[in-house]
């Protein structure tokens, strides 16, 4: 019997920012950014957007692309960095939103028999969710899950980390019809705990502070969604994990040739749009018998048939990242997407290619797995509409950009339907944090 994944979906917010406007405020050259690095756009959250919301959008296209039923689906799990929650998963919102849509046609409570859970490492935690269900249905074929990844990429203003923001959540049916692409069951791992890029609890004794909010305590917790992190560190070790779970999954596969040579597309996980070809050259180096010392790497970067494998397997999967920044946990699986789609716009057929996943969570793990493309992928991917979804966003200006990254705007930028945060309970001391939201369909 196979598994895999039968159908996706995907949400954008439909706001972004310029790249050039961003660069040009920050005075850096756009070209740096834009040809350098690969970015153009960047999807931003609006006021009424978090996590919950853009992760509720994604489960319900999916429910109504493909007239799905709760009954049949086992668990829906969610990999996310951007949780809203110490202790509620940010699922339960996620599902409750969709549970109360859907209810006129399932009746109340559809989900009360589907388990639910979020699932967290950095970067990799929706890889992490997809395993995981993935062995779920392996061992319960009769019943389906449902993968989401959701999240917000969040730096600080004039940090080195800005300008690879972004957001985003992909939704995917887990099952044993993997009409869009069947998943392979041997999985390369590499991991080690190292302080690349994390989200610490930290500590305030700050007396004004404390007045402020009216405590007796001597010091209270603090928690920032924008990461401590170390650019560079980050890459070296997101380079040294993919080379240890490819040569993981090359050894485990008993693969005697070079591992990529079986793949029609390599989906990295993509901080950057040009970040998977930019690393990738450690592995492709080590492939064909060279040691990967910084001079032969770099050499290897402009060498015919390094450039000849980026531009094949390599630079579809970075056009849907250029348009969007960094959605974390969902930027494998948009890359996936987006090579789909520009095959689809070729007219290319692509059943039974194999495509290979490059995973990377910052802590740190990365993932290499491997799929085959199914007999229904055109379907799905002509209902996403990957390029043309993204070409109707509307951009906003370096003002409202900031605007919304501090938290100053109280009304939303864009009016589209969908699911929307209301209000955050801040009054009543047993609901204190509760988050309502309301949907326009």
């Amino acid at each position: 019997m196979k598994f895999g994944i039968e159908a996706a979906s995907i949400y954008v917010p439909q706001i972004y920012l310029s790249i050039k406007d961003l660069a040009e405020k920050r005075n850096i050259e756009p070209e740096k950014l834009e040809l350098g690095l690969g970015l153009k756009k960047m999807a931003v959250l609006d006021v009424h957007e978090d996590t919950a919301t853009i992760a509720a959008n994604a489960l319900l296209q999916l429910f109504k692309d493909y007239n799905l039923n709760p009954s049949e689906i086992g668990r829906i799990y969610l990999g996310t960095e951007s949780a809203l929650d110490g202790a509620k998963p940010t699922a339960t919102y996620a599902v409750q939103l969709v549970e109360n849509v859907i209810a006129d046609q399932f009746g109340e409570r559809a989900f009360k028999h589907t388990d639910v859970v979020d699932m967290t490492f950095a970067c990799v935690g929706g890889v992490d969710a997809l395993h995981n269900c993935l062995d779920f249905v392996r061992a319960n074929p009769t019943q389906k899950a449902i993968v989401i990844a959701a999240d917000y990429a969040k730096y600080g203003l004039e940090s080195t980390g800005e300008y690879t923001q972004g957001a985003g959540a992909v939704a995917m049916l887990v099952s044993n019809n993997p009409s869009l692409v069947e998943l392979d069951n041997v999985w390369g791992i590499g991991m080690e705990s190292v302080f690349d890029f994390f989200k610490p609890h930290q500590t305030t004794n700050n007396k004004e502070i404390l007045s402020a909010l009216g405590t007796t305590k001597s010091e209270i917790e603090l928690f920032s969604d924008e990461p401590v992190f170390e650019g560079q560190y980050s890459n070296e070790c997101y380079k040294d994990r993919v080379r240890e779970a490819y040569f993981d999954l090359k050894e485990k596969k008993n693969e005697q040739g070079k591992l990529y040579d079986n793949w029609k597309y390599i989906a990295f996980h993509l901080p950057y749009a040009f970040q998977g070809k930019r690393m990738f050259s450690d592995v492709f180096s080590l492939e064909n018998g060279e040691e990967n010392t910084s001079e032969n790497l770099k050499a290897i970067s402009k060498s015919d048939a390094y450039k000849t494998l980026v531009k094949e397997k390599i630079e579809p999967t970075q056009r849907a990242s250029s348009e969007i920044g960094n959605m974390y946990t969902a930027s494998i699986f948009t890359a996936f997407l987006s090579a789909l789609q520009v095959s689809n716009d070729n007219n290319e057929e692509l059943e039974g290619q194999t495509i290979g996943f490059i995973a990377y969570g910052s802590g740190s793990k990365s993932k290499v797995f491997e799929g085959k493309i199914g007999s229904g992928w055109k379907n799905v991917i002509e209902k996403i509409n990957l390029f043309e979804n993204l070409n109707n966003r509307k951009p906003i200006t370096f003002e409202q950009y900031q605007d919304l990254h501090n938290k100053n705007l109280n009304e939303s930028i864009d009016k589209s339907k969908g699911f929307a945060l209301e209000r955050i309970e801040s009054e009543n001391p047993n609901l204190k944090g509760a988050r309502y939201y309301t949907y326009q369909g």
